[in-house]
């Protein structure tokens, strides 16, 4: 590596933002094909510090009060209470909200995703790139 190009990525990963994730889903495969999928980059401009990933709504929704979380992946499938209810309460029970990506059981289910109010939605299978795109895009609001 030269010295310009170590000093470019320096630079680059100092301009990035950092960003936190609280993941919700009661699948552990859905949890790591998100996190794997998504990575600590899902951008050049975005670096995700932290993942935090929960398996039940009521940690979900009280690690979402809490704060300190700049993307909420909530999983639309989850048992017994899907990521579209928490989302649609998040959004309705936190003044400024972090955004919030709801994964679909089918691309056809993007209108359930718009009733819980949710920013964005990434449908099955899924799709790391449109995965890393989601969380980035939304890593910029």
């Amino acid at each position: 590596m030269t010295a310009n190009s170590a000093a470019d990525q320096q630079a680059t990963s100092t301009d990035a933002r950092a960003i936190s994730v609280l993941l919700y889903s009661n699948d552990r495969a859905v949890r790591d094909a998100v996190r794997l999928g998504v990575g600590d980059h899902p951008a050049d401009d975005v670096v995700v510090e932290r993942w935090m990933e929960v398996a039940t709504p009521e940690i979900a929704v009280a690690e979402a009060k809490g704060g300190g979380y700049d993307v909420l992946v909530l999983d639309g499938e989850s048992q017994p209470y899907g990521g579209m209810g928490v989302s649609r309460q998040l959004k309705n029970e936190i003044f400024q909200c972090p955004p919030i990506i709801v994964l679909t059981g089918r691309p056809v289910d993007g209108w359930l995703a718009t009733w819980s109010l949710a920013d964005l939605s990434v449908p099955r299978p899924l799709d790391p790139a449109r995965l890393s795109a989601a969380v980035a895009d939304l890593a910029r609001r």
